[in-house]
């Protein structure tokens, strides 16, 4: 199977370990970012999404209008927008991007966020909307009659769309948590189910709660798998490691300092939602894991958003990344801390390794194959002489 690379579309060069330098929407920043994860081997990039962060729908559009093979994710919120509305937003980049597009929908984890912009719901409550919007999502972009709808969240009479996707049947959708209301929803609306970088046993086991709640949903087919990470690499693993202290070192100063941005939860409350908990609790019983999984950098930033690191040469970080292609890891999503620094050193030193290795397993899986069919083919023919 393939194997695919997501970047981040940061609008500014602000990051864990340094301030930004600029606006907040750095619009030459945002474009050179963007074409470097073209330029070095990069499928897709995501705009990421923050109550009061740039919205990132017009900066999905402007990258887009300037850039002509790079994917784009688009980091979307149910609370924000009717799922009408959002529909023909989604509809209309995907025309912008000449077919280019996935949506993330985030269900939102910390009440405390989803407040600052009047969103009151529980986390179930969450995450049965979000189901709700992403099917009327669906419907919008693939009817070209008008429908009615009557939900839990939503309702509206009479609708139809004159703007559809250049993808047919519709964009992809992505979606991401780890409690089981989120495989509940994400196993049943998703395309593609977002986890954030555990190790590899914990990760085999969640991949195994998104099939389930698939299969529960009527799937045949479950959701392609992606797996994020913090890459840390340099020459040699002492290098790496020493950078990998280092950015530690950092993360702890901003955040003593005061400068971090603005956090997404209360300063000093424990994290609400499972994935976060997670990682809190994977921190808490080791440092290292597997051939290259660091936590000290998830234990340092509180457990937010992706944060666990894989240190080594780009030799070790690609074999660490194989390792969760071989579970059923289809796509990686990385992200470094010098943002366009190491954007463009993954790209030219793990990326390659990584898609070399996929295409001779892929190579030996159809060798595998064949032989088996000529062997099955014999055995025929030997029963029938």
């Amino acid at each position: 199977m393939p194997v695919e690379f997501l970047g981040i579309a940061a609008t500014n060069d602000g990051s864990e370990t340094s301030p930004r330098s600029g606006a907040a929407f750095d619009k030459e920043y945002t474009l050179r970012l963007a074409r470097a994860h073209e330029d070095h081997g990069w499928d897709r990039v995501l705009f990421a999404y923050g109550s009061g962060s740039p919205d990132p729908a017009p900066a999905a559009a402007f990258v887009a209008a300037r850039l002509d093979r790079l994917h784009l994710l688009l980091a979307h919120r149910p609370n924000v927008s009717a799922p009408t509305y959002a529909a023909k937003t989604f509809a209309t980049l995907d025309r912008i991007s000449d077919g280019r597009l996935t949506v993330h929908f985030i269900t939102g984890g910390n009440d405390h966020e989803q407040g600052r912009e009047g969103d009151f719901l529980t986390k179930d409550e969450r995450y049965a909307r979000t189901r709700e919007y992403i099917g009327i999502v669906k419907r919008i972009w693939t009817s070209h009659e008008p429908f009615d709808h009557e939900g839990e969240h939503y309702r509206f009479k009479d609708f139809v769309s004159e703007v559809f996707p250049v993808q047919q049947p519709r964009p992809g959708v992505s979606f991401g948590g780890s409690s089981p209301a989120a495989y509940a929803a994400g196993g049943a609306e998703a395309d593609i189910y977002c986890l954030w970088g555990e190790p590899l046993a914990e990760t085999a086991e969640q991949i195994e709660r998104v099939k389930a709640a698939a299969a529960a949903a009527g799937r045949a087919e479950p959701p392609r798998i992606q797996v994020a990470f913090r890459p840390i690499i340099a020459p040699t693993e002492e290098l790496a490691w020493e950078k990998a202290h280092r950015t530690v070192d950092a993360i702890h100063a901003r955040r003593a300092g005061g400068d971090l941005v603005r956090p997404r939860r209360n300063p000093g409350t424990p994290p609400e939602n499972t994935g976060s908990q997670r990682l809190i609790a994977i921190a808490e019983r080791g440092e290292r894991y597997d051939r290259a999984l660091w936590t000290s950098t998830a234990a340092a930033t509180g457990g937010s958003g992706n944060s666990n690191a894989l240190v080594g040469t780009p030799e070790t970080v690609a074999q660490a990344l194989l390792d969760y292609y071989d579970l059923g890891v289809e796509i990686i999503s990385a992200r470094g801390y010098d943002l366009l620094g190491d954007a463009i050193d993954f790209g030219r030193q793990v990326i390659p390794i990584v898609r070399e290795e996929v295409a001779k397993r892929d190579a030996a899986k159809v060798d595998a194959a064949k032989r088996d069919a000529a062997e099955a083919r014999a055995q025929r023919a030997a029963v029938s002489a």
